[in-house]
């Protein structure tokens, strides 16, 4: 997918490029940043730093990756969080992640890894950071096409905003059934029809004898494939196919892939993130499941947590991936 949240060793990644959260002289330092020191080799890495330091807060710069499985390291310098001026502070940030970005594109990387910049010894709230980060990215990706990656090594150090992280809590606690499953007896034998009725295969109904076109339609509608209906949706809400494949977080291969039908079905996860993208209510979301014979099921966590952001319109493929890695479930988008 386009932007993925990931928890592994940044080292590691075999991407185009990695980011490493640098100080304005390119020095070697701890954590993250003397990690990729480690990694690339010490005494090469430094020589090329050497060269190409300093650099302002907010600006990057690139190198070889030299021992890493990146091609390239851009070292990007991040700000001191200042909470008196907040706001400098932000634009700061977002300009190391754009720069990083830039860079990347210009030497034709396809992918980049990031680290969470500015989040460790710099002092940037962990959430505030997050919002930054997530932002530039997705400006970003609404122009280009890029994998970006957002590289958190342990997940205790990944913060989602509480207010929100408590609405899900709730709305978990209140409908998965793992955690009331005698109250939600009812609700499992629910879902296992809805499935089932999905997966059965549709039994052939004698044609009736002067029905109107009226009906003859809405017969076509219901036996329509996948790729049908979701042509049909995006054609009904007004979007384009690049306003959706980019808001679902998919990439353009794969939706044309999709878009052509020829037997291929998407993941469930997939379907999910169009859902999103299209802004479809949950009757609509069940429906367009149900043409790949799939439904939302509440004995599923990842389910439920979706289920809670479509009730309440809130349609960020994004917010609901980062609360989704929170909860250390899969993301939507290419699956």
């Amino acid at each position: 997918m386009p932007f993925a949240i990931i928890r592994q060793d940044i080292t590691q990644i075999k991407a185009d490029a990695i980011v490493n959260a640098a100080n304005t002289e390119l020095a070697m330092g701890g954590g993250v940043c003397g990690a990729i020191f480690r990694a690339a080799g010490v005494a090469k890495l430094q020589a090329a730093c050497k060269l190409a330091a300093p650099i302002k807060t907010g600006e990057a710069v690139i190198t070889p990756g030299f021992d890493l499985p990146a091609k390239f390291i851009i070292h990007a310098a991040g700000p001191v969080y200042q909470p008196w001026n907040a706001k400098k502070s932000a634009q700061l940030l977002r300009s190391a992640y754009m720069q990083s970005l830039r860079l990347a594109l210009e030497h034709q990387c396809e992918s980049i890894a990031f680290p969470l910049i500015s989040s460790g010894i710099y002092g940037y709230p962990k959430d505030e950071a997050l919002k930054v980060a997530s932002a530039a990215i997705r400006e970003f990706l609404v122009h280009h096409d890029m994998d970006v990656y957002l590289v958190i090594f342990d997940r205790a150090a990944f913060a989602v905003s509480k207010e929100l992280l408590g609405a899900v809590e709730s709305y978990i606690d209140e409908n998965y059934v793992d955690a009331h499953p005698f109250q939600h007896r009812e609700l499992l034998d629910a879902e296992y029809k809805a499935i089932s009725s999905a997966l059965a295969p549709r039994a052939a109904k004698p044609a009736p004898m002067a029905a109107s076109k009226g009906l003859d339609s809405l017969m076509e509608m219901l036996d329509e494939p996948f790729h049908i209906t979701l042509l049909r949706l995006i054609d009904a809400k007004g979007k384009t196919d690049v306003e959706v494949y980019k808001r679902a977080n998919i990439s353009r291969k794969l939706f044309s892939k999709i878009r052509t039908g020829k037997g291929y079905l998407p993941g469930k996860r997939t379907i999910l993130a169009l859902a999103i993208a299209l802004e479809l209510t949950l009757d609509e979301t069940d429906d367009l499941l149900g043409r790949a014979g799939y439904a939302l099921s509440h004995s599923q966590k990842l389910d439920v947590i979706v289920e809670f952001f479509i009730l309440h319109s809130r349609y960020d493929i994004f917010e609901i991936n980062e609360v989704l890695f929170k909860y250390d479930q899969p993301l939507l988008g290419s699956a």
